[in-house]
């Protein structure tokens, strides 16, 4: 009976500690934005593919996060701040988009067909970014053996399918909205993500500056 409430605890665990750090509800405009010009089919495909690429990055770094960024050195302000840069150069690029005038208009569609958001910038690092990987890493720290890792994992997909079916359903919106409302849309969300990628690169600084270990060896060399 202990064992299953420790399962059902972290199961819930899981699914309370990410849905607020990806929070779909916010994603939702975001995705809105960066699909405009995409057919409803197309828009279905690259939620359902980003909400996949979430879960496997995920897990990924539940199983073998802590190995990974251990060999190549990572640390979670490293990806904060490799994130923030991502994000800030996405809303950029989203502030600075111009219309496309009647005669290359058929050229733009095709392009934005063929264009996939799916893995980037929707799974990483709008989903799936540093704060949700660190969430995963700390989960680490309670699984005891691997039918912890199972429950922990059954959260994931239950949050990304959560947020799958939250990003179905904004698709709707566009029809309301309409091709000048989602042109503001992208305006508003791009600066936005600039300004969220650029607290990502400063709380990334700021958990480098703030690092015991470093704070240890400045206050050990002004001592010497």
């Amino acid at each position: 009976m202990s064992n299953l409430v420790h399962l059902w605890a972290i199961f819930l665990g899981t699914v309370i500690g990410l849905l607020p750090i990806i929070n779909p509800l916010a994603a939702a405009p975001t995705f809105l934005a960066i699909t405009e010009g995409h057919s409803e089919a197309r828009r279905r495909e690259q939620a359902r593919k980003g909400c996949l690429y979430m879960v496997a990055i995920l897990v990924s770094f539940l199983i073998g996060g802590s190995f990974i960024m251990a060999f190549f050195g990572i640390s979670i302000p490293g990806l904060r701040i490799a994130g923030g840069i991502m994000l800030a150069g996405i809303g950029m690029s989203m502030l600075t988009a111009h219309r496309n005038t009647a005669s290359d208009n058929e050229e733009h569609e095709a392009a934005r067909q063929k264009q996939d958001i799916s893995f980037s910038p929707l799974a990483m690092p709008m989903l799936s970014g540093p704060g949700s990987i660190a969430v995963t890493l700390g989960f680490t720290s309670l699984a005891q053996d691997w039918v912890d890792y199972v429950a922990i994992i059954a959260g994931i997909v239950v949050v990304a399918l959560f947020t799958y079916v939250t990003l179905r359903v904004s698709g709707r919106i566009v029809r309301f909205v309409g091709p000048v409302g989602v042109n503001a849309m992208t305006k508003i969300m791009g600066f936005l993500i600039m300004a969220i990628g650029v607290q990502f690169v400063v709380n990334g600084v700021l958990g480098i500056a703030t690092d015991p270990e470093l704070l240890r060896s400045i206050k050990a060399a002004l001592t010497a």
